[in-house]
């Protein structure tokens, strides 16, 4: 599975691990589809929910194909998200160390002044981890009272961007992904779903090598093959983005 051998009792997620037979993997003769998902608030990101919420399941059960959403987005945020039968490129997307940028717009309980912006900028330190943004970005069209930023990370942890702001003392009303790598939102309807390109798929590609890449160089100091196995190659453990 995902290249190396299964050992009993293994538990696998659909459309996302690749399982493989003899070196061909199951499901093989099948076409591989992928689509962008505007992601209404209110919805969760499973195919089922044991509490009977409103899931992601209804835009995609009259499909001729059984794709998978590739990630979590939080039931009350919205905007982009991936499905796919393409366990090889949700595995490549989902992978614990190639973190492919994502950015978010956020609406605020407060101004988007310039302490939030620049502790934003200077990273925020939580439980977990200090969350270090790529870019940040000031919007100035929100209702009085109220501000918006975008933001972009390269990391999935639950509710990172939330549990962010909070942090800076702000309160986050709304937030939208608006773009996963090169693949954008934008002017797609909530609750609208489109197919990929194979232009889009390939940039997505991309942008997961360049990802392996920038991590194998931080990793190693330098870009190519990292040592081989036996060599003292970091493991790490696996978690969703």
């Amino acid at each position: 599975m995902n290249g190396s051998p299964a050992c009993v009792g293994q538990k696998a997620v659909a459309g996302v691990d690749v399982i493989a037979v003899d070196g061909r993997p199951l499901g093989a003769g099948q076409e591989k589809v992928s689509y962008l998902l505007n992601k209404p608030a209110g919805v969760v990101t499973t195919l089922d929910d044991p509490q009977g919420r409103p899931s992601v399941r209804l835009y995609v059960e009259d499909l001729p194909w059984r794709i998978f959403p590739v990630g979590r987005l939080d039931r009350e945020s919205e905007g982009l998200l991936i499905l796919t039968n393409d366990g090889e490129l949700a595995n490549q997307l989902m992978h614990p160390r190639y973190h492919v940028p994502k950015t978010y717009v956020a609406t605020l309980d407060g101004p988007a002044d310039d302490r939030l912006v620049d502790g934003l900028r200077a990273g925020v330190a939580l439980p977990d981890g200090i969350l270090r943004c790529l870019s940040v970005r000031r919007l100035t069209d929100a209702q009085r009272g109220q501000g918006r930023v975008e933001l972009t990370i390269a990391e999935g942890r639950k509710r990172v961007v939330r549990r962010a702001l909070a942090a800076l003392g702000r309160k986050t009303l709304g937030l939208r992904r608006i773009a996963i790598g090169p693949l954008a939102l934008g002017d797609l309807p909530p609750g609208e779903m489109r197919r990929l390109s194979a232009a889009e798929e390939n940039a997505l590609r991309l942008a997961v090598r360049r990802a392996a890449e920038q991590a194998e160089q931080a990793e190693y100091g330098h870009a190519g093959p990292g040592p081989t196995q036996g060599e003292g190659v970091p493991r790490r453990a696996a978690r969703s983005s």
